[in-house]
């Protein structure tokens, strides 16, 4: 490879992977980079959990995620080591042929692959800690091998990518503590009407799907399905006798019950935090109509929010669908009826048809996050 077009492929994929947050996206970027860099058929980036005593990866060129024992093959071989490993004979080396059966060669059993060549390079962290490897697999040329130059080239690309991978990891880190504390207040709403931590779960994945089948970003549905947990937030201040009544309410106490969407709207709208202020719109929204019945503004059409309409549909169709303190689950047949019948009255009509189109997988989800599946 010329030095023009390796400068030019560093300079590309590092000025990406630096403006660059999303941990999945960093790790697939960094294995591009390393593809391309040394012209590799496959390139793993794997990453240490220390958790499970594992390694694992999510982006593996051409199959899934990955995990093998933490002291497997020759990944495992090159973490516990800090040596990278360079070969060009996987089924005959004698060196590796030990580690090999326990690492890439098992894989390929798995995948179907067949692994000609290898480089195994471990990066380390600012502070000198190895984090996890690259591994190119089969070079792209008549004879499928690696030169050394592919292996200074990919050690470039290691000693780069550790860097940047601990920001992201970092970052990776913050977005799961958020998404807990999100899912648990979420549940401190639902938990004081005698509801299910369940059912906030649900409606985070009915959400996701119905975005998804809109056509909206993976991006947006993401921030919808992280902020929709919080919809009956504002639950935490109606009193008690009024939300666990089982009877009908008064008027005044049904007044007083709707006030829960402003006060999850108030508690959350002057966060600064996409996924606080998607879960404000969410609280303050869900209620409405889109015939403009609703509550509590009486917002209409598309007037409200695409967020607030999606969750106002995941919403009623789980709580039909669920046992009440002041009912009992509506069969499923019979919610689907009413969903229709609602078309264009409480629904947005478009919503009603994705909805419709999702129900296997919204079915799915039901199934798996049962109240009863998960006691």
């Amino acid at each position: 490879m010329k030095p023009e077009h390796l400068l030019k492929i560093i300079f590309e994929y590092t000025t990406r992977i630096t403006n660059e947050r999303n941990l999945d996206t960093v790790l697939t970027l960094m294995a591009d980079m390393g593809r391309d860099m040394i012209d590799a058929d496959r390139c793993t980036v794997w990453l240490i959990d220390r958790v499970h005593e594992e390694l694992w990866t999510r982006v593996a060129h051409e199959v899934g995620e990955l995990r093998i024992p933490l002291d497997a093959g020759l990944v495992g071989h090159s973490i516990s080591t800090g040596e990278s490993v360079f070969i060009n004979d996987a089924y005959t080396n004698e060196q590796y042929k030990e580690v090999l059966s326990t690492g890439a060669l098992r894989t390929d059993l798995l995948t179907g692959y067949t692994t000609k060549a290898l480089i195994v390079i471990p990066f380390r962290s600012n502070d000198g800690k190895i984090m996890g490897c690259f591994q190119a697999v089969n070079k792209n040329s008549n004879d499928g091998a690696f030169t050394k130059q592919d292996l200074e080239y990919l050690t470039l690309a290691a000693s780069y990518s550790g860097k940047c991978l601990e920001s992201a990891l970092l970052s990776h880190e913050i977005e799961e503590t958020q998404k807990e504390i999100i899912f648990t207040m979420g549940e401190i709403g639902e938990s004081r009407s005698k509801e299910t931590g369940n059912h906030v779960k649900r409606v985070a994945e009915y959400s996701s799907v119905i975005a998804r089948g809109l056509g909206l970003s993976f991006h947006d549905s993401e921030i919808l399905r992280m902020a929709s947990p919080m919809h009956d937030i504002g639950k935490v201040a109606i009193p008690d006798d009024i939300l666990n009544n089982p009877g009908k309410l008064t008027e005044e106490e049904y007044e007083i019950m709707k006030t829960h969407a402003e006060i999850g709207y108030n508690l959350l709208r002057k966060s600064s935090r996409p996924i606080l202020q998607a879960a404000a719109i969410v609280a303050y929204q869900h209620h409405e109509k889109w015939d403009g019945t609703g509550y509590p503004r009486g917002l209409q059409g598309e007037q409200i929010h695409i967020y607030g309409r999606i969750t106002a549909i995941a919403d009623v169709f789980d709580a039909l669908g669920s046992h009440r303190i002041y009912k009992e689950a509506w069969p499923l047949e019979d919610i689907l009826k009413y969903i229709e019948s609602e078309r264009g009255k409480h629904f947005d009509p478009r919503v009603v048809d994705v909805f419709m189109d999702q129900l296997p997988a919204i079915l799915q989800i039901r199934s798996s996050y049962s109240d009863v599946n998960l006691r």
